[in-house]
């Protein structure tokens, strides 16, 4: 488990007053982006804190927030500048040890580059294009049985099914657990993404018995032979990552394609569901799933935010951070900035041309993982659009609370077949 609270307000405090000096130069906001109601509903606040200008100072947290797009981009892009290696949540590794060794997410060059070298090559084009025919038989059954029952959630019986089953197979893990454990162990790994706080200590509760079972299982000896994380471990073999990296890597992989990749899911499905128009149109169109996708990573993110740390003193748009400053970026915010998707960036329209979205971030930091997140979307959504006509809720969604990720924890709808 992570240091106390206690530890917590004095590293960010030390942290703070480093950046006191400059904290003048952005409007401070006393707002809590990590409350519920902000959680519930991010986007009011989110356009008060762009409209207020390229930072803000976040009262309650002590760091300046950055959530227009040009700004979001152009940090994340700087990876010298913004490292990750101090960490990606509000806790600063120079000050105070992390919660677990440092992986491909919380790691700067040259620690970070054989990692991305072995993720990458393992998420290859033609490593990912043999994916296919499994996810679509897939698709096709499921849908076959959604059909049948014509109503159903949409996240527990579809958003959290699919992958669990086809990336579970991709990767080469055991089935018997992974529903149990995956998606636990996903919420509690990203909740070190946000503040530390009673949020943060119920997932860590609820995430802590299934560390075990995770690391037992992206273990060569636990793995296919043929899986995504067998071909992780030919990069232990060759040298290029250690075997404790190894281990780590197939866990990182899990998160790549699944627990974003279940929250999408979900989020695209609401999207459609409430704007019925835009279901209709990629019913008629269903080959265009992937524009309805990326519109949905725009519009709905699954990654809401996270932090970066400052290497030296730098200066953005007249805002002075001192090195060693945390700093807090809201992807959610960036991905709904009207000077980049337009007057009308808070309506979903899969018409859009919603490229370049922050969704999967950018630069070397950017989710490696993204092309099969994107397969396992597109191989779903087009069967979902081509066979079915109509979707509609049947009672109010439930969302899903968490201090880093956007989703939903039940989407209740109506389908009638085409």
């Amino acid at each position: 488990m992570p240091d106390t609270a206690d530890d917590m307000v004095a590293a960010t405090s030390a942290t703070s007053a480093a950046s006191a000096t400059s904290a003048a130069s952005a409007t401070s906001v006393p707002d809590d982006p990590y409350d519920d109601a902000n959680l519930t509903d991010p986007y009011p606040l989110f356009a008060r804190m762009r409209d207020a200008g390229p930072a803000v100072w976040l009262e309650k947290y002590g760091v300046h927030a950055f959530t227009r797009f040009e700004q979001c981009r152009q940090i994340l892009a700087d990876h010298e500048t913004f490292i990750s290696g101090a960490g990606v949540g509000p806790r600063n590794y120079h000050q105070q040890p992390p919660w677990r060794p440092a992986g491909i997410l919380d790691s700067d060059p040259p620690l970070h580059t054989p990692l991305r070298t072995a993720m990458a090559g393992v998420i290859s084009p033609r490593n990912v294009r043999v994916l296919r025919a499994a996810f679509q038989e897939y698709a096709v059954h499921l849908v076959d049985r959604l059909l049948e029952q014509r109503e159903f959630d949409a996240v527990t019986e579809l958003a959290e099914l699919f992958p669990i089953e086809v990336f579970g197979n991709a990767v080469g893990i055991p089935r018997d657990g992974r529903a149990e454990n995956l998606l636990p162990h996903g919420a509690m790994n990203f909740s070190a993404f946000g503040p530390e706080d009673a949020r943060y200590d119920a997932y860590f509760a609820a995430g802590e018995g299934t560390v075990e079972w995770v690391m037992s299982n992206c273990a060569r000896e636990n793995l296919t032979s043929d899986g995504l994380g067998a071909k992780i471990w030919e990069y232990a073999d060759q040298g290029v990552v250690t075997p404790d990296e190894a281990t780590r890597l197939v866990r990182a992989l899990l998160s790549a394609g699944l627990d974003t990749t279940v929250l999408a899911i979900g989020n695209t499905m609401k999207c459609l569901v409430t704007n019925p128009a835009e279901w209709a149109a990629l019913h008629e169109s269903p080959s265009s799933a992937r524009f309805a996708i990326d519109e949905a990573l725009r519009f709905e993110s699954p990654f809401q935010s996270f932090f970066r740390t400052t290497a030296c003193e730098t200066t953005i748009d007249g805002v002075r951070l001192a090195e060693d400053t945390k700093i807090a970026l809201f992807m959610g915010a960036a991905n709904r900035d009207r000077r980049r998707f337009g007057d009308d960036a808070d309506a979903y329209r899969i018409e859009r041309d919603a490229s370049g979205h922050l969704a999967f971030g950018i630069g070397i930091h950017q989710c490696v993982g993204q092309p099969i997140s994107r397969l396992e979307m597109d191989v779903l959504f087009t069967e979902l659009a081509r066979r079915v006509r109509t979707v509609e809720l049947t009672a109010e969604p439930v969302p899903f609370l968490h201090n880093t990720l956007r989703g939903w924890k039940h989407l209740p709808v109506r389908i009638t077949p085409a």
